[in-house]
C-alpha cells in the first residue's frame, strides 16, 4: 500500500508535477478520448469462480477502471482496479511490461484512471488477477482519495462530495442502484395494470393543489410569476376527465419547507389516478404495489428497518376514529362541538390548529397519539373534511372523507382518495381553501384553479388517486436513516468558503428568502426595533420566596440536531446536550421565528427538571427560555442564547 502522505498539499503538488511531466513528454493522458472495454471484474469473478490456485486461463481481456490500491515490489507489483462492477487485481511486471511501461506504472497514482490488457490467472494466495501486458493511463487524479481505513466519513462531506462518497465507500452505490431497480419495478408493475405514463407541466401559473409553500420564479418572455409546481394531481385528473381512464406519473416536487431526516425540497412522488374505482380500491392497489416490488426487489416481506422488524405481509385497516380512540382511549364520535374538541385537546394537552374545528382536532390526536404507534404496516381512512380539500365526502357521514394514508415505522408513506368530482362542491372547498391560507398569510399567492373546476363541470368520471414519495420507499428498502442517504445530490446549504466577494458597506445587504415551513418573520429579518413601540408584559406583583425559585433547574445546553416536527407549524424539536451524558429532548413552538439549522450548535438556556409532557406524541423534557415582547400587537421572540464557552450543564443561579 501507498504510504499515506505527511500533507495533502504537497501531495496534490506532486501530482501536478507528474502531470505536467507527462504533458511536456507528449503523453497527456486528457488526450485519450477512449479505450476498448471487453471485460468487468465481476463477471470475471463469476466466469473463473473455479479456478485452482496457480492456474492460467489464457483468456486476454482489456479493462478500465480507477486504481483503488497500489503495492511497489521491485520487479513485480501488484494494485487493485475498480470498474463498474467491482474490483480486481491487476499484476505488473518488469519483464512481461517493459521497462518503460513498468516505470510508468510505478508513477501511477491511486485514484489515477487506467486502461490495461492481459491475461488472467489465479495467483498463489487464490486471487484472481490480470497480468498486464500493455498499460495505458486514460486520466490523472490530481486530488487523492480518503485514506482507505476511515474513508470518507463525515456525513456533510459525503453528501456534498457524492462522487467522492462512491468512491470511497462502494456501499453506497449499491443504494442507488437498488434505487433504480425499486423506479424499474414500481413502473413495470403499473404498466402491467393498464397504467399510462405521462409528464405535466413543471412550471405552474400560481400555487395549484397542496397546501404548502412553493418555489417562485418569474417567466421572463411572458413577465409573470411563475412557481415550480407542488403536487401533480390537478394536471393528471384532467387527463382522466379526457378519457385516459389510468394514468401516472413519475415526477419531481418542489416545495419550499423546513428540511429533516424524512423532508428535502426537492423529491420523486408517484401519483396514480384510476377511473371507476375508490378508495378501497386504492387500498389494494397499494398493498399489492408494495408486496410485488419488495419480494422482487429484497426477495422477501419480513424485511428489516433501523432494527425494526417489518411485516410487509400483513396490512391493518383502521378509521381516524378508530385509531385515535385505541390508542387514546377518546372517542371523536361522541364529539357533538368544535367547543368539546377544543376542551378535549386542552385536557389531553394536544396542539389546537390554526382553525380549531372538530375534524381538525381529530387530526391532531392522531398526530399526537395514534403516529408514534404505527410500525408495522396500516392503513388509516376516514379523515375529516377540514383537511381533506379534494376527497370526496362519505356519503352517509359527510364530515368525514373517503381518505386514507398509509404508514409504515410510524411514517406517511402515502395518501390517498375517492377523488371529488362534484364540481360545486370543489369551487366551493379551493375557494374557503384560498381564503384560510391568505387569512393565515397575508402575502400568499394561492389562487383557485378555477380551469380545474370548468375541467370537472364537463365530468370527471367516479376515480381513485393515490400518491406516495419514492423517497421514502427507498429508504425503507434500503434501511437508509436519513432522506438524503438516497439522493444523490440532495440539497444542503452552501458552504461559506472565504471567497465570496465582501458585500459594499453602502449598500444593504438584500433581503433572505423567506422561511420555508413557518408563518412569522425570522430573527435575521427583524432588523432594528423601534422601544417607542416595544410593550411589556406587566411584572408580576407577587413575590416568590428563594426556595421556590431555586426548585427551578435553569442549565446551559448545546444544541446537537433541531429539526421541525412534522405536521406542526410552531413546533421545534431539540435534541440537546445537558452535560449529563445523556440526550435530552425538548420541544418548543419557536418555528415561526427561527428556521431548525439557525440554531444548531447554539447554547441555550434550558429548564431541566419540569415533569416530561407529550407533545405531537414527542415527550418534551424541559423548556427553552426565550425572551417575548410585542410591538404594535405582534408576538417578537427572542431564543435566549449564551455564549458558547459556557460548557452544557453549567448551572443557571
Amino acid at each position: 500500500m501507498q504510504n499515506t502522505p505527511v500533507n495533502a498539499a504537497t501531495e496534490q503538488a506532486v501530482r501536478r508535477q507528474k502531470l505536467a511531466d507527462l504533458q511536456a513528454a507528449g503523453r497527456d493522458p486528457f488526450t485519450v478520448t477512449k479505450y476498448p472495454q471487453d471485460a468487468f471484474s465481476a463477471d470475471l469473478q463469476e466466469e473463473f469462480k473455479d479456478l485452482p490456485a496457480e492456474s492460467e486461463t489464457g483468456k486476454t481481456v482489456s479493462l478500465a477502471g480507477r486504481l483503488m490500491s497500489k503495492r511497489v515490489m521491485g520487479k513485480a507489483s501488484f494494485a487493485h482496479l475498480r470498474d463498474a462492477k467491482g474490483d480486481i487485481q491487476i499484476f505488473a511486471k518488469k519483464d512481461v511490461l517493459g521497462e518503460e511501461a513498468y516505470a510508468a506504472f510505478k508513477k501511477l497514482d491511486v485514484g489515477d484512471i487506467v486502461g490495461c490488457k492481459g491475461e488472467v490467472f489465479r495467483t498463489r494466495m487464490g486471487e484472481l488477477s490480470v497480468r498486464i501486458t500493455e498499460l495505458t493511463l486514460l486520466s490523472k487524479s490530481l486530488l487523492p482519495l480518503p485514506e482507505k481505513f476511515h474513508g470518507l466519513t463525515d456525513r456533510e462531506a459525503r453528501y456534498r462530495q457524492r462522487y467522492v462518497d462512491l468512491i470511497a465507500n462502494p456501499e453506497v452505490k449499491q443504494t442507488f442502484v437498488r434505487r433504480s431497480v425499486i423506479l424499474r419495478e414500481l413502473r413495470s408493475f403499473l404498466d402491467n395494470k393498464g397504467f399510462l405514463e405521462v409528464d405535466t407541466p413543471i412550471l405552474t401559473p400560481f400555487e395549484i393543489g397542496a397546501s404548502a409553500r412553493p418555489f417562485i420564479t418569474h417567466h421572463n418572455t411572458l413577465d409573470m410569476d411563475m412557481v415550480l409546481r407542488i403536487e401533480t394531481e390537478l394536471y393528471l385528473k384532467r387527463l382522466v376527465v379526457g378519457g385516459m381512464d389510468r394514468v401516472y406519473e413519475v415526477g419531481r416536487i418542489f416545495r419550499n419547507e423546513g428540511m429533516d431526516p424524512k423532508h428535502n425540497p426537492e423529491f420523486t412522488s408517484i401519483e396514480l389516478y384510476q377511473a371507476y374505482t375508490d378508495y378501497h380500491g386504492m387500498m389494494d392497489l397499494v398493498e399489492e404495489m408494495m408486496k410485488t416490488v419488495a419480494q422482487k426487489v429484497c426477495g422477501t416481506l419480513q424485511i428489516e428497518y433501523q432494527g425494526q422488524q417489518i411485516d410487509l405481509s400483513h396490512w391493518e385497516r383502521l378509521t381516524m376514529l378508530e385509531a385515535v380512540k385505541k390508542y387514546s382511549g377518546v372517542d371523536f364520535s361522541t364529539v357533538s362541538s368544535d367547543a368539546e374538541a377544543i376542551a378535549l385537546a386542552k385536557e389531553h394537552h394536544v396542539e389546537l390548529p390554526e382553525v380549531p374545528t372538530k375534524g381538525a382536532i381529530l387530526a391532531e390526536f392522531f398526530d399526537a397519539f395514534v403516529e408514534d404507534k404505527l410500525i408495522q404496516p396500516t392503513f388509516i381512512y376516514d379523515y375529516p373534511v377540514e383537511i381533506s380539500p379534494l376527497a370526496k365526502r362519505k356519503p352517509e357521514d359527510p364530515a368525514f372523507t373517503e381518505r386514507f394514508e398509509y404508514f409504515i415505522n410510524c411514517t406517511e408513506f402515502g395518501n390517498a382518495f375517492s377523488e371529488l368530482n362534484d364540481p360545486i362542491d370543489q369551487r366551493g372547498r379551493f375557494e374557503r381553501q384560498v381564503e384560510e391560507r391568505k387569512k393565515l398569510e397575508p402575502g400568499s399567492k394561492a389562487q383557485v384553479d378555477y380551469d380545474y373546476i370548468t375541467a370537472l363541470e364537463y365530468g370527471l368520471p367516479p376515480t381513485g388517486g393515490l400518491g406516495f414519495g419514492v423517497d421514502r420507499l427507498v429508504m425503507l428498502l434500503t434501511d437508509s436513516d436519513s432522506i438524503r442517504d438516497v439522493l444523490l445530490f440532495p440539497t444542503m446549504k452552501p458552504i461559506d468558503d472565504g471567497k465570496k466577494p465582501a458585500a459594499k458597506e453602502e449598500q444593504p445587504a438584500a433581503p433572505a428568502a423567506a422561511p420555508a415551513a413557518s408563518t412569522g418573520t425570522p430573527r435575521a429579518e427583524m432588523g432594528p426595533i423601534d422601544f417607542s413601540k416595544v410593550e411589556i408584559e406587566p411584572l408580576f406583583t407577587d413575590f416568590v420566596d428563594f426556595e421556590t425559585f431555586a426548585k427551578s433547574d435553569y442549565r446551559a445546553v448545546k444544541v446537537k440536531e433541531c429539526t421541525a416536527v412534522p405536521k406542526s407549524k410552531k413546533l421545534l424539536k431539540f435534541v440537546l446536550d445537558d452535560g449529563t451524558g445523556t440526550d435530552r429532548v425538548i420541544l418548543s413552538g419557536i418555528h415561526d421565528t427561527y428556521e431548525p439549522e439557525e440554531l444548531v450548535g447554539k447554547t441555550l438556556i434550558a429548564i431541566t427538571n419540569l415533569p416530561p409532557r407529550k407533545m405531537m406524541g414527542i415527550d418534551s423534557c424541559g423548556m427553552i427560555i426565550s425572551a417575548v415582547h410585542h410591538e404594535e400587537g405582534v408576538e417578537k421572540l427572542h431564543c435566549l442564547m449564551v455564549d458558547d464557552h459556557i460548557p452544557a450543564g453549567a448551572k443557571l443561579y
